[in-house]
């Protein structure tokens, strides 16, 4: 049985990147050959020499949300922070409100001198509320002028560019949280990758906050997954069938497009079709991965479902002995800080 201090590993609080590097390519990239174990130290621009013609490279293209709002509850004046997760009808929405005793059924809140408004229409067992949105005009126009980019708890300094936490191929809206190992291309190193013979891929998967949560069971086949929307088209699922009928290789951005990929190919039984729907997969050591051949990724919390999804593909062992090896070169964590490369 694996149990969550299983993943657990001490990392100096200095190295969690707290800022962007100011180009994007310019973070180290720590490449592991999985098969070996081997680690060689190089740039994220140096990812295209591990890149082969006639691979996919798949990027999740969510957009993340401005999705943290500062309001005031109407019939008081009292401060409150909503974090938006999931629109669930119309103008309903799923949202963690701060703080949550003050946002009763009924509870009425203004945001932006009244320009959006919302009514608490239901409680939630998780604490979280489902409010009802009323506003004039483009829900995401309002937003995008009254909403903050919702960073991770972790990140403590103010985010002076806000495009910084999307990645450049950033275009369907509702994450709450970036795909942040996207956040390292940029338009022309992808431009280069494609003119190599590579196929570039995007797929959607709306990251909720859930990726943060941390795991609080002993046993990790206890803990209970969040969920997340997907979706693949069937142009892009083409195009990853006939990369694979070729001999090329899925390489997937980030642990998302995995999630994302994994689930497909567990529901049609190895083969990617086009699909949407909600994926509560839980990727953990033992897992036999059915389409994902290679991928980028940050390097994640101790003790995460993430570190648990990147140890069943290439290892526990040897991806605490790669994390103690970056800690050692004083690698930067986290959503702004450097990337793994694992073949």
């Amino acid at each position: 049985m694996l149990t969550t201090e299983d993943f657990d590993f001490d990392l100096p609080e200095e190295l969690i990147a707290q800022t962007p590097l100011k180009e994007r390519t310019s973070s180290r990239l720590l490449v592991m050959n999985r098969q070996t174990g081997e680690l060689t130290d190089k740039h994220f621009y140096d990812i295209i020499d591990y890149l082969n013609p006639g691979d996919a490279l798949v990027m999740n293209n969510s957009r993340v949300l401005p999705a943290r709002l500062h309001g005031e509850k109407v019939e008081t004046g009292a401060h409150l922070e909503i974090l938006l997760l999931n629109n669930t009808v119309n103008d309903e929405w799923e949202v963690l409100i701060k703080p949550a005793k003050r946002a009763k059924v009924g509870t009425e809140i203004s945001f932006g001198d009244g320009r959006l408004k919302a009514v608490v229409k239901e409680e939630l067992d998780h604490g979280g509320r489902i409010i009802d949105f009323k506003y004039d005009g483009i829900f995401l126009e309002i937003l995008e002028s009254l909403g903050e980019m919702p960073l991770p708890p972790y990140i403590k300094e103010r985010l002076e560019d806000p495009d910084r936490y999307q990645t450049v191929y950033a275009k369907e809206n509702g994450s709450a949280a970036a795909p942040t190992a996207g956040l390292h291309f940029t338009k022309d190193l992808l431009a280069k990758i494609e003119a190599k013979g590579v196929k570039l891929v995007y797929l959607t998967l709306h990251v909720g906050l859930g990726t943060f949560r941390p795991v609080s069971v002993d046993n990790i086949a206890e803990h209970e997954m969040h969920s997340e929307f997907y979706s693949l088209s069937p142009e892009a699922a083409q195009t990853l069938n006939d990369v694979k009928a070729n001999g090329g290789r899925i390489v997937a951005v980030g642990t998302t497009s995995i999630r994302t990929l994994e689930t497909i190919g567990s529901k049609f039984d190895g083969k990617i079709q086009a699909d949407s729907g909600w994926t509560n997969i839980f990727i953990t050591p033992g897992y036999e991965f059915k389409v994902v051949d290679a991928f980028s990724t940050n390097f994640h919390l101790p003790k995460s479902t993430l570190v648990m999804l990147v140890s069943a593909f290439a290892g526990r062992e040897q991806v605490l002995a790669a994390y103690q090896h970056a800690i050692e070169e004083k690698y930067r964590f986290f959503s702004f800080g450097d990337a793994m490369f694992i073949f």
